[in-house]
C-alpha cells in the first residue's frame, strides 16, 4: 500500500460557502432588481458605464467579458428603457460610444439603494468592520492585488441609501 504524502491544507474550504453566499446574494437581487426592469447584468453595465463615464462598445465588451452580439442585446435592452444611450465617436464616426443617461444613473442609485439593503439581509451577521474585512478580502482574491482603504474612498457619484 503506498502512503500519500500529508500536504498542508486549510482546516476549512471557502468554495461551497463562497457559492452558498452568492446564490442567496443573486436570489435576493434578482426579485429587487426586477421591479427596476434590470437584471444583474443590467446592473454591472450601468455601473461600468457611470464608472468609466461612457465606453465604446467593444470596450464594453472585455470589460464586461462578454460575447459582442450578447453585448448588442444588453444594450438594446437598456437603450429601449432610456437608461443608456449610443452616440457616434467623434474620433471615428463608424463606432459608436455607450453613455449613461441621466434617468439610467438614477435607476442605478435606486438599485444600489435595493441592493444595499439585500446585503444587510444576507450578511446581517456581520458588523461593519467585518464586512469590510470581508469586502477586501474578496477583491484582494478577485483581483490578485491587496486592496488599500484610506478611509476617504466614498464614490462621489453614489448617493447615501
Amino acid at each position: 500500500m503506498v502512503e500519500l504524502p500529508v500536504v498542508n491544507q486549510p482546516v476549512h474550504r471557502s468554495g461551497a460557502l463562497l457559492d452558498h453566499l452568492a446564490r442567496r446574494m443573486r436570489l435576493r437581487a434578482e426579485s429587487v432588481l426586477a421591479p427596476l426592469g434590470l437584471r444583474p447584468r443590467h446592473l454591472v453595465t450601468l455601473t461600468v458605464l457611470r464608472q468609466q463615464g461612457g465606453c465604446s462598445q467593444q470596450a464594453l465588451s472585455g470589460t464586461l467579458e462578454m460575447d459582442g452580439t450578447n453585448v448588442v442585446g444588453l444594450l438594446n435592452d437598456l437603450e429601449r428603457d432610456g437608461l443608456i444611450e449610443r452616440r457616434r465617436s467623434p474620433e471615428d464616426r463608424r463606432r459608436h460610444v455607450v453613455v449613461l443617461t441621466d434617468k439610467g444613473a438614477r435607476v442605478l442609485v435606486k438599485a444600489e439603494c435595493a441592493l444595499a439593503a439585500v446585503e444587510d439581509d444576507v450578511l446581517g451577521a456581520l458588523d461593519e468592520t467585518q464586512r469590510e474585512t470581508l469586502y477586501g478580502l474578496l477583491q484582494q482574491a478577485a483581483t490578485g492585488v491587496p486592496l488599500v482603504c484610506t478611509g476617504d474612498d466614498a464614490d462621489a457619484d453614489t448617493e447615501q441609501c
